[in-house]
This record gives C-alpha cells, structure tokens and sequence, in this order.
C-alpha cells in the first residue's frame, strides 16, 4: 500500500480522555501512558492543554522531553497566549504540533464565541499563522463541525490551509453525526475545497449515539486518513472513538477498508489495562478487543466450532492485541530480574528507587496471594508510585470490627502531613464506617459519587480494585485503591481522592478567558 493508504491514528487520552469527569492524571501517569502509545506506534500523542494549568503545562512538556518515536501535540485555542503556551511546552519534542481550533457551527459561534462569521474565519487563519511560524507542524479544527453549514466549512478550511495548517481536523463534537452522513460530508469537503490535497484531513468524532467509531470508519471511506481516538473510548460524557476497535477494524477488514495503520496491535491490551489502572476507569467486560469476555466463548456450539477451527467463531485471534501476554504466572519465588523483565513486557519502565519500592510491594503481595497475574502488577505498580506522590493524608493503620447483630466500627490512625492522628466511626457496613472514620479526620466537605469495587483477577485472594468518586465545589475526582483486603483497598481510594483534591483544579479547555 502507498502512504495515501495509511491512516495517521492520533491518540489524545491525555487530552480528551482525560476530560472525563474524575480522570485526571498526573504528569508522570502521563508519561506512563505516552510511552505505552509510543510503544504501540501511535502516530501523533495530544498531551494536554498546556495553558489550562501549570500541571498541565509541565505534563506536556514533560511527555515532549521524553517520547521520541511519536509526535507530541498540544491543544490550544486559537489566541496567541494558548499558542504561545504550547510552543513553549513543546520545544523539546523531537516532533511536535499545535492544534489550534475554534467553533464553527451556528449555535457556537452566536452563543458561546458571540462572532460573526467573518471574525470567525479572521481569527482562525491568524491562529494559524501564528502557529506556524512557533512550530511547523499545524493542525486546524473546527469546533462542532457535525453541525457546521458545509458552506462555511469550506470557507474556512481553505482559508487555515492557506495559513499554513497542514492537518484538517473536521470533529463530530458532540456526537451528533451518522455514519452515511458524516462520510458525506467529509467527501463533500475534499471535492469542494481547491486546496485540499495540501492537508490531511482529520476526524475526531464523539461517542453520544454509539457511533463514534462507525463514524470515524466511513470518514475514512470517504477519504479521511486521520482518526482521532482515545484507549478503551476515554473521554468527555460518552467518550470518544475507541483507539482500538479502529485499529483493529481496520486491521482485520482490510479486504474492505484497503487501508493500514503503523499500530503494533500485540501492545493494545497492555495499554487498555494501563490507562485503566490510572484512570480508575473499569473496562466493562464486555467491551470490544480489550474486555475480559472478548475472546471468551460460553455456547457449547461455540465453544465446539472454536475448538475445531477458531476462524469459525473469532475474526482476529486473543494473541494479535496481546491476550497471550497474561498467562505467565509470577509468585514469591520470582526473582527481581523476572519482575523486571515482565514490567518491561507490559511497557512499564521503572529504574532505581521507583524499580525498588515496586519489588519490595511485589514481595509483600507474592505473601497474601500465591499467583500474581498482570493486572496485579498494573495495580501494585500504580500504588507504589502514588504512594511516592506528594500526600496530605496517608493510611499508617486500620482496624475494623463487623459482624451480624451489631453496627460495624472502624478504628484508624492517618498520617496528615507526617502527624498521626486517630479516629473511630461507626457506619452501616465495615467501608462506611472507614470513610466516616477518614471524615472524621479529614472534614473534607466533598461529597461521595460513585463507589465501584472490581476484582483484578479471579479467585478469592484476587486483589480488590476500589474506585471512589468525590465532588466538591463543581470540581470531581477519582481516586483508586487496590488490596488483597477490600476495606483496605477501600481506604486508599478514598484518601487517594482526597490528595487529589488538595491539588488546584484545572481549567477547562473550552472555557473562555483562561
């Protein structure tokens, strides 16, 4: 195939994925995940919003000093102090890009922007210009494109590639396309504007209706060869396309599709359990390419067919995005050039004291649980480096009274900025208690969301994973927890939840006037 037939595939979990309510990641889970992408070939990393906050500012960066085989993006919107922000943030990439954007459709420009058209397209082509002449590598969006007037779209295509931006990006913002329409209008764009072919031409479409990813497909029909999209459908109210259900679509229906992608397909499900595991974002069993049933067959006709031939029931195999990748089994007996070496497989690099405090936590769980499994790695790995993480409330000790006829009690002693301090609480199960108990001490005043208990592995020794979810003031987070004990586990999520709120809320990439 010719490199038309290659379709770019731009990953932005850091950016849009990390819009989900609750999904903030550090800097360094950042680049935990950007070098799983980098792994994985992707070929353009969107790493944040470099003016939405400092963090954000020093994550981008932080991902541009150190991947090096993808290009690094920035978002910015389209005024000189975002752009400039971004350069900034990415002058160490080995290959970076501005995306600059701003909105196109009637209903945006009228109420949220307040612009005529004409401004509109002023701004765009000086955004452009102003990007261009910080990076070489430009891309253009139109901001809730799916309910843009085709008309204007080419207007202001045409203007921002003569500007100098040399991707399109064409998003279906707020999920509001359908395939056969979406296609449409992307040929329609492609056909009508003279400079077209000076641009790749993008698509990043949402996942409101469910279409998100058959929308992306028949962009790419139509002749789009960029796809935006995030690990596991990460992103803002139903999420976005998921990075890998397009790459595997277009991996195992190539007869139709007649394109390819440089993604290393074997690498999809370490970085699905990775962004998982940072993210407290469980991946729903059922979940295409990456959920625990996806390769799972219960029918006895089923299970009789794959047995004779896996064609007859499998259209990709479990070992051609990494499901073969979990069955080695680590104990207590494993020895510290093994851990490593299966950090290294599941695309987890750790050197020095991080690599040391993750084995000495390996050691302490290989004595709870006898057979220690991927996902028990993922989980051990991401609690180690929170626990290094500045906190301001840390577990130093729990102990937790339950049985029937009487009402559960929680005793616990808190670090809180290196002083122990104690408390006792009574709830109407042993969490409950716990996180009345925290309270106690904390006096937060957020206010509890969601509560998701997942077990990482199967058996009863399987460690829990514990998700809890906390608001306070407009601002939500999401704070994880895992333990061979779910009480235990249940503690380290909520103070997780509660270190994350002492952090300053970030802007919104949307909002005006950051």
């Amino acid at each position: 195939m010719s490199s038309n037939d290659r379709v770019i595939i731009f990953d932005t979990t850091l950016r849009d994925g990390e819009q989900s309510p609750g999904a903030s990641m550090t800097g360094e889970e950042k680049l935990r995940i950007a070098r799983a992408l980098e792994r994985l070939k992707v070929d353009v990393i969107e790493a944040g919003f470099a003016i939405a906050s400092p963090g954000d500012f020093a994550a981008v960066k932080l991902v541009a000093d150190n991947i090096k085989d993808s290009t690094v993006c920035s978002l910015a919107r389209a005024v000189d102090a975002d752009i400039e922000r971004a350069a900034e943030a990415l002058a160490g990439a080995n290959s970076g890009r501005i995306h600059t954007f701003i909105a196109t459709s009637p209903i945006h420009m009228q109420y949220k922007l307040r612009m005529q058209p004409d401004q509109v397209v002023e701004q765009a082509v000086r955004a452009v210009k102003k990007a261009r002449s910080l990076c070489a590598d430009v891309e253009f969006s139109c901001e809730d494109a799916g309910r843009s007037e085709i008309d204007f779209l080419c207007r202001i295509i045409e203007a921002a590639i003569d500007a100098g931006a040399r991707t399109i990006n064409i998003p279906d913002t707020v999920g509001y396309a359908i395939p056969h329409q979406y296609a449409d209008t992307i040929r329609q764009l492609l056909e009508r504007i003279p400079n077209a072919d000076k641009a790749v031409f993008s698509v990043h479409c949402h996942n409101d209706l469910g279409l998100a990813v058959a929308n992306s497909l028949a962009a790419v029909v139509a002749g789009a060869r960029q796809v935006e999209c995030t690990i596991n459908g990460l992103g803002e109210r139903a999420g976005n396309a998921a990075l890998e259900e397009i790459v595997m679509a277009i991996k195992t229906r190539q007869d139709l599709l007649d394109v390819h992608t440089r993604i290393e397909t074997e690498h999809i499900l370490a970085a699905s359990r990775l962004v998982s595991g940072i993210t407290g974002f469980p991946v729903q069993p059922n979940k295409a390419i990456v959920g625990a049933n996806a390769f799972a067959h219960e029918s006895g006709i089923h299970q009789d067919g794959v047995l004779k031939h896996r064609e007859t029931y499998e259209i990709m195999s479990a070992q051609s995005v990494g499901w073969n990748a979990n069955k080695m089994v680590m104990g207590k007996h494993s020895g510290r050039a093994a851990f490593r070496s299966r950090l290294d497989e599941l695309g987890i690099l750790l050197e020095g004291d991080e690599l040391n405090a993750a084995f000495a936590r390996f050691k302490e769980l290989a004595d709870k649980k006898h057979e220690i499994f991927d996902e028990d790695l993922q989980a051990l790995v991401s609690d180690t480096l929170a626990d290094e993480a500045p906190e301001h409330f840390k577990l130093a000790s729990l102990e937790v009274a339950s049985k029937t006829g009487t009402i559960p009690e929680a005793k616990l002693v808190l670090s809180v900025d290196g002083a122990e301090r104690s408390a006792q609480a009574q709830g109407s199960g042993p969490v409950d208690a716990t996180f009345k108990a925290i309270e106690a001490i904390a006096d937060s005043g957020a206010t509890l969301q969601l509560y998701s208990v997942n077990a990482i592995t199967q058996g009863t020794d399987s460690q829990g994973e514990v998700t809890v979810r906390l608001e306070k003031g407009g601002r939500i987070v999401n704070g994880n927890g895992a333990d061979t004990d779910i009480v235990v586990a249940s503690a380290k999520a909520y103070l997780n939840a509660l270190n994350l709120m002492q952090v300053g809320a970030k802007a919104h990439p949307q909002v005006e006037g950051v």
